[in-house]
């Protein structure tokens, strides 16, 4: 256990060391950016960490096959004042069709609130405001095909608004959890916004055309089409503590690690590190650190889950440093039934 300790803790401390990158990281090169916030208050209060110890409907933008792990039904609901005056939320249900297969519904949004409109011969602001709002519905089926592994799927339907222009497109996830059997690990995969190329469209792309010009009307700008970004996450879980751990047994208290490794197609490799402390499997406190992130830090988290006579509610929190962009607190409730 002491060995394990020593080697995660470097990790944690590596996670707040955040430097301009010496490589060309492509940012800015994919459109549907939004994609990649992380959504769910117990990944977050681990690092971002999830994709394999997610459990249940919040796990789906980050591995399809999380939903396998649903025992009857469940709902998840969050809301969170982000960066900028931006806001987002998710509400999402899954359940369970028979002994091995699920279903889930995952809704993403997110709102900018209003923003200035600025033009050349206005850099103060015309008086007019603008929005954007973006929106990622998930469509999810997963299936237990063994006791040891899981695999899953998504169909996303994906729009970008920004005034008067936007663009929509269809995505795909597939994702997996696996069962080890070595010493207790779990193995997660999972590939997300696997789509075509897109490209914004509307009213504010439309150009004037002087009288002098034979063409009625507007000529309509054409854009450049931009990749979706697409990732691949593959990341462990082990319980270190626990009534079915490998290394320490304990039938109240249980001490879980998890860490990612991702890449997405619009920035270098990156990680994330965190552990969850339960006991009795009623209350839960969670650390964890970004690694190689441009921004995001250090994190953390609780958690608990309150027992309703046949329901349980969930009740999760999390906090993040995004280091001179300030910080966020997300608040998130589910309940299983």
């Amino acid at each position: 256990m002491i060995r394990i300790l020593l080697f995660i803790l470097p990790l944690f401390l590596y996670g707040q060391y955040r430097s301009i990158p010496d490589v060309v990281t492509k940012v800015a090169t994919a459109a549907g950016s939004f994609l990649k916030l992380e959504t769910s208050a117990r990944a977050i209060g681990m690092g971002g960490s999830h994709v394999a110890s997610g459990r249940g409907v919040a796990g789906i933008p980050y591995n399809s096959s999380s939903i396998a792990f649903i025992e009857k039904s469940e709902a998840y609901f969050s809301q969170v004042q982000y960066l900028a005056d931006i806001s987002h939320g998710v509400l999402t249900y899954g359940t369970r069709l028979g002994t091995s297969d699920f279903i889930g519904l995952h809704l993403f949004y997110l709102d900018s609130g209003p923003m200035e409109v600025t033009t050349e011969d206005f850099p103060d602001g015309t008086g007019e405001d603008f929005k954007v709002l973006s929106l990622s519905a998930r469509a999810t089926y997963a299936r237990s095909l063994t006791d040891r592994l899981k695999v899953g799927g998504s169909i996303n339907y994906i729009r970008d608004r920004i005034a008067e222009t936007d663009m929509q497109a269809v995505s795909y996830d597939i994702g997996s959890n696996f069962d080890t059997g070595i010493y207790g690990t779990l193995l997660g995969m999972s590939i997300t916004n696997f789509g075509p190329e897109v490209r914004y469209k509307g009213e504010d792309l439309s150009v004037q055309v002087a009288d002098t010009i034979d063409v009625d009307g507007s000529l309509q700008r054409i854009t450049d089409k931009f990749p979706l970004p697409l990732t691949f996450r593959l990341g462990i879980e082990n319980t270190l503590v626990g009534p079915n751990s490998s290394f320490l047994k304990n039938e109240s208290n249980t001490l879980m690690l998890s860490m990612d490794g991702i890449k997405s197609s619009d920035y270098v490799v990156y990680g994330s590190v965190g552990m969850e402390y339960g006991w009795k499997q009623m209350y839960f406190l969670r650390v964890g650190s970004h690694l190689n992130h441009d921004t995001a830090g250090f994190s953390v988290g609780a958690g608990a889950n309150i027992r309703l006579g046949r329901m349980v509610l969930t009740v999760d929190y999390a906090f993040v440093d995004y280091d001179i962009l300030n910080f966020t607190n997300q608040f998130a409730i589910g309940l299983k039934f």
